[in-house]
């Protein structure tokens, strides 16, 4: 269902604020509590430790098939709709995110409705209805996103999911979240029931709650959800894909009148890392989402006018552009990371330039680094922007739990530690350890018919001049002789294109 956003941009600094962090209780339930006895509202975000890693193999989709008829159904004495109508008139809302290595259920309620938001929300994790007509229902929507919006009219998100299946080929990370056609096709309530037995016990819950809640909420809270089974958290094993040799090209092709790009590769650090916050530093200053002080969109947008956006990143990210939000979205931890850079929409004959110019610019970061005065000016533009990430309760517990999973302090208090610690110098030995334009893999969705033409000139190394609509200055028109003939080193027995109908099959 849709959540209702209830809440406006607080400022948590005015805040009486209490924050507590628990290791799992006698009951067997981890907390994770930030108090705020002057705010209105209260949030919740209930985590279960397993994802989409965790599917069975020919179940794809199985976590978050049940996650979603849990969030998106009825509990035992409610149908779906008159879940529904009783949240309408509280202005509250549920949802659920299914990710890779957590799946999370996420609250919003006025405390003034505290208690009858609570129990209904407690009775669809408890106590879910499992209606046969709701079962089909989100099967469908599963079904219906992965063929007709992913594959059929996303070009971004079949990018930067082609990419990440590119990267992750042969393990737990190498599919969507929501799983593969064939995986959620053969799935039955039968098996969404079992999953839920079975997995959906006390040692696998992580409750975080923020907001003007009683002191009495957390007790009220384990004495609900003893009804569970204890069971035993075991952490996934994880596999490292495989090493790119040279530039890995997936071309894939469906009906689309521009093209999208994405490319990347492992990086080995997450937050936890020191590395981490002298990375956080360069890829602002290279490719910030959504903004226009990245190279990249100074680059290819701002002096050539090759596209829409041009970002980097070295995790992953969700959000941006039709999530309500330019921040990132919380709770999508991994524990491997990418660096990753994205170019979006670009037109037919400007993405052979515009793939050789990105891939340029990395190679200009990577041989001269940042200077003192960017690496200034980057430094105090994180800093103060990373704390509008946190500027909501939701988005601050979220951060909380985010850092708990990486084993880390709070993420936005840590960021402004390490970065007054940090210099250019840190930065740049950052950028040469973990980045480079060599060794990479890139997924580009080109149109329908197309793909082995556009193949072919990519790994003839063909020549790419740029013509323009407009004028340019001539320093830019000398550059882009340069970049196009930047050298393109496909390793052509790793390369090949697909039809997007091939894709997320199985």
């Amino acid at each position: 269902m849709n959540r209702t956003r209830i809440f406006c941009i607080l400022t948590l600094a005015a805040m009486a604020l209490t924050t507590t962090l628990s290791a799992p209780d006698q009951s067997g339930l981890k907390f994770t509590q930030l108090q705020s006895s002057n705010s209105p509202l209260v949030t919740f975000r209930i985590i279960l430790r397993r994802g989409a890693i965790d599917d069975p193999k020919g179940k794809e989709g199985l976590n978050a098939l049940t996650a979603a008829l849990i969030a998106e159904g009825g509990t035992r004495e409610l149908t779906y709709p008159q879940v529904v109508e009783k949240l309408y008139p509280w202005a509250a809302g549920i949802d659920v995110q299914r990710d890779d290595e957590i799946t999370t259920f996420i609250g919003d309620v006025h405390r003034d409705h505290l208690d009858e938001f609570y129990k209904l929300f407690a009775d669809l994790l408890l106590r879910p209805r499992f209606d046969p007509a709701d079962f089909q229902r989100v099967k469908d929507l599963a079904l219906n996103y992965l063929k007709n919006t992913l594959r059929g009219t996303n070009d971004e998100g079949l990018g930067k999911q082609a990419l990440n299946a590119f990267i992750f080929d042969g393990t737990p990370y190498g599919k969507p979240e929501g799983g593969t056609v064939q995986g959620l096709t053969g799935i039955t309530l039968e098996d969404v029931k079992d999953w839920y037995a079975t997995h959906y016990t006390q040692s696998n819950l992580w409750i975080g709650i923020a907001g003007g809640y009683p002191q009495t909420l957390p007790d009220r809270i384990r004495a609900d959800f003893s009804v569970l089974p204890a069971g035993t958290h075991v952490e996934a094993p994880l596999t490292k894909p495989s090493d790119i040799k040279g530039m890995e090209v997936m071309v894939v092709e469906k009906p689309t009148r521009a093209y999208a790009v994405s490319m990347g590769y492992l990086i080995d650090l997450t937050r936890n890392a020191k590395d981490f916050y002298a990375l956080l530093v360069a890829n602002s200053y290279f490719g910030e989402h959504r903004t226009f002080n990245g190279v990249l969109m100074n680059r290819l947008r701002g002096d050539r006018g090759l596209n829409y956006g041009d970002y980097s990143y070295i995790e992953k990210f969700v959000g941006g552009l039709g999530s309500g939000s330019t921040f990132p979205q919380l709770n999508t931890p991994r524990r491997q990371q990418c660096f990753s850079i994205w170019l979006r929409p670009v037109q037919p004959e400007n993405t052979h330039f515009a793939i050789r110019n990105a891939l340029y610019e990395l190679k200009r970061l990577v041989e001269n680094g940042i200077s003192e005065s960017d690496f200034q000016q980057t430094r105090k533009f994180v800093i103060n922007y990373s704390k509008l990430w946190g500027s909501t309760l939701s988005r601050r517990l979220g951060y909380l739990m985010d850092s708990e999973f990486y084993g880390s302090d709070y993420y936005i208090d840590r960021i402004e530690r390490e970065l007054k610690a940090l210099t250019a110098a840190d930065v740049n030995a950052a950028i040469r350890k973990y980045l480079h334009p060599s060794d990479i893999k890139i997924a580009v969705v080109v149109d329908e018919g197309k793909g082995q033409e556009f193949y072919s000139a990519l790994s003839a190394n063909t020549p790419s001049p740029i013509k323009y609509q407009s004028p340019v200055s001539q320093k830019i028109l000398d550059e882009d002789k340069l970049i196009s003939v930047f050298p393109l080193t496909v390793n052509k027995e790793r390369s090949k294109v697909v039809g997007s109908k091939d894709l997320f099959e199985k």
